[in-house]
C-alpha cells in the first residue's frame, strides 16, 4: 500500500515520524512524507524517502491554512495514496479534511496533544474543539499517544474508537552508559560528582523555562544543561535571555540542538520538563530509558510516564517553589535518584520501547 504521512515541520518529521516511516517501509509499503521544507529533511531523504514540501504554518492564519489545505488536496489527488496518516493539531486537521475531499480510501490520525487543552483564549480553544470533533467524524483510525487523550476523545465524542498507542524509543540507544558519562563530562569540564539537571525541549516558554529558571536559581548544588533550539516558527518571549538573567552563571550550559541526546542524558543526573502542554513527551521516555528520575507536571500523558514518588516527581503547573523543592530533594539524595531512575527505566522498558509501539501502530493502521 501507499501511505502518506503528514506533519507540520521538518523537526517533527525527523524526530517523531522517521522510525514509523522506516517500519512501514520494512513491511513492504510505499512511504511518502509531507511537511514544511527544512534542513532536517536532508537526513530523511538520504535514506531514500520521498518528502513532498507543503506550505504549512504553525499559527492561526486562516488564509495561509486555506492555501495549505488546497495544496494538500492537489497533492493527494495526484499521489492517490491508499491511506493518509496525519500528525500534530493543525497539520493533522488539514490532512484529514484534505484526504476526505481528495477521496482517500483510509484516513488516520495520531493525536500528540489536543490544541483545546493548550493555554489560550477561550474562543480559540472552543474553535479547536469543534474542528477536532468534525475531523474525528471522518477519521477511520484515531490514535493517541497517551491514554488520557484516548479517554478524552471517547468522552467528548471526538472518536468513540480512539486507541492509545504510546510513544517509544530504542533502548539500545538510550541506556545508562558510565563510559559515555565520563567522556561527556570531561569534554564539558564537569566534575564527576557535580549534580546535573537536564532539559531537552524547544526553547519556548510553554515548556516551563520561566519556572525552571526561577527554581534553578535556588538549587545551588546543581547545574542546568539546556538542550534544544527555538524553531523558526516558534513565538513568545526570549527563553535564552530569561535563562541567562536567572543568575545561574557557570551553572547554566546552553548546549543547543544536539544529535547525541543519548550521550548527554547518560552524563546527567536528573531530567525535568515542567511543561504546560504535552502529549506523551519523547524526552521523558528517553530520560527514563537512560535511568534518570524525571520531574514533570500533570501535562498530557506525563502522569502515565512519571509515577509520582516512584519514578520521579510531579509538580503543579507554574509553581517554582514546588519545582525548587523537587529539584533540591533529588539533588541532595543520590540514593533516591538511583532508585527512581531504576524504577523509571523498568517502566519504560515495559511500556515505551520503540519496536513494540511501532508494531502496534502499524497493526492498527492496517499496514
Amino acid at each position: 500500500m501507499k501511505i502518506i504521512l503528514v506533519i507540520n515541520v521538518d523537526f517533527s518529521l525527523r524526530h517523531f515520524l522517521l522510525p514509523l516511516m522506516r517500519a512501514a517501509r520494512a513491511r513492504g509499503h510505499e512511504v511518502v512524507g509531507a511537511c514544511a521544507e527544512g534542513p532536517l529533511l536532508d537526513d530523511v531523504r538520504a535514506e531514500g524517502f520521498r518528502i513532498i514540501p507543503m506550505p504549512f504554518v504553525r499559527r492561526a492564519a486562516p488564509l495561509a491554512q486555506w492555501r495549505a489545505l488546497w495544496a494538500l488536496v492537489a497533492m493527494l489527488r495526484a499521489e492517490k495514496p491508499d491511506i493518509v496518516h496525519g500528525h500534530m493539531p493543525i497539520s493533522g486537521l488539514l490532512a484529514r479534511f484534505a484526504a476526505k475531499i481528495a477521496g482517500v480510501p483510509r484516513i488516520a490520525y495520531t493525536c500528540h496533544g489536543f490544541l483545546f487543552n493548550q493555554p489560550g483564549p477561550l474562543p480559540r480553544r472552543a474553535a479547536s474543539l469543534l474542528l477536532e470533533f468534525l475531523a474525528g467524524q471522518i477519521t477511520d483510525v484515531y490514535l493517541t499517544v497517551s491514554e488520557r487523550e484516548a479517554a478524552e476523545a471517547r468522552r467528548l465524542w471526538i472518536s468513540r474508537h480512539a486507541v492509545a498507542t504510546g510513544n517509544g524509543r530504542d533502548p539500545a540507544r538510550f541506556h545508562p552508559d558510565p563510559s559515555t558519562r565520563a567522556r561527556i563530562r570531561a569534554e564539558l569540564g564537569v566534575p564527576p560528582d557535580q549534580v546535573v539537571v537536564i532539559i531537552i525541549a524547544r526553547l519556548v516558554a510553554l515548556k516551563g523555562f520561566p519556572d525552571l529558571a526561577v527554581a534553578m536559581a535556588h538549587v545551588a548544588n546543581a547545574e542546568l544543561w539546556v538542550v534544544g533550539e527555538r524553531l523558526a516558527t516558534d513565538r513568545g518571549p526570549d527563553v535564552v535571555a530569561m535563562l541567562r538573567g536567572a543568575g545561574l552563571g557557570a551553572r547554566l550550559r546552553l548546549l543547543g540542538y544536539r544529535a547525541d541526546t543519548e550521550a548527554l542524558l547518560a552524563a546527567a543526573d536528573i531530567a525535568t520538563l515542567p511543561s504546560d502542554f504535552e502529549g506523551l513527551p519523547m524526552s521523558v521516555i528517553e530520560a527514563m530509558l537512560t535511568g534518570l528520575p524525571v520531574i514533570g507536571t500533570p501535562a498530557g500523558g506525563m502522569p502515565e510516564q512519571i509515577i509520582d514518588g516512584q519514578t520521579g516527581l510531579i509538580v503543579p503547573y507554574h509553581d517554582p517553589a514546588a519545582l525548587t523543592a523537587a529539584l533540591q530533594r533529588l539533588a541532595d539524595d543520590a540514593g533516591l535518584r538511583e532508585r527512581m531512575g531504576a524504577a523509571g527505566r523498568a517502566r519504560a522498558l515495559a511500556r515505551y520501547t520503540e519496536a513494540a509501539v511501532l508494531n502496534r501502530t502499524l497493526d492498527l493502521l492496517g499496514l
